[in-house]
């Protein structure tokens, strides 16, 4: 964890220079792995999509709490692409890390992947991003660490969700005209 200073005023509206922490994405990157049983899945084998959102969304969780050390909650789904079927018996993996970070919200991507064990047989089965919003202890968002790009591999990815906010935000004001 590194601090970095920034401007804030006080209650007489003074300029102040407290700490803002950020933090590596390494810090905060998981995996989890998971077997699929049949309580997850329909009566052909195949793993239901909600019950591989629930897993995102709680990997999801995961990172965003470790890169922001208090209580998160999902804000929206960008997009979650299912690629091929999961089946009973596969292990699935999912692999999550912070993407980028704005002032009380951030990205967290994940891949998610399918093995058959007996046959080491890996898949990428699905990737989603998920933005995520930290609460102060009175429930109201409040400012996230910086996030630390380590390699050129998370600068793209925080340069891809830098573009997908920028959609989504044009996408808000989109349908902020259409209701008024």
């Amino acid at each position: 964890m590194q601090t970095r200073l920034l401007t804030m005023r006080d209650d007489e509206g003074r300029g102040v220079r407290v700490p803002r922490e950020s933090r590596r994405v390494s810090e905060s990157k998981t995996v989890v792995a998971r077997v699929m049983m049949p309580q997850d899945a329909n009566i052909a084998g195949n793993v239901f999509g909600g019950t591989i959102l629930k897993l995102v969304d709680e990997i999801c969780y995961v990172v965003a709490t470790k890169h922001a050390r208090t209580n998160i909650v999902t804000a929206s789904v960008d997009s979650m692409r299912f690629l091929s079927p999961v089946h009973v018996g596969d292990l699935l993996t999912l692999k999550a890390n912070v993407n980028a970070v704005w002032h009380t919200s951030m990205e967290v991507g994940v891949r998610i992947e399918a093995e058959d064990p007996r046959a080491a047989e890996v898949r990428h089965t699905g990737s989603s991003y998920i933005t995520l919003v930290a609460l102060d202890p009175a429930g109201k968002p409040c400012e996230v660490p910086e996030l630390l790009l380590e390699t050129p591999v998370d600068e793209r990815r925080n340069q891809e969700a830098c573009r997908r906010r920028a959609r989504r935000l044009e996408e808000k004001a989109m349908d902020m005209s259409l209701s008024s």
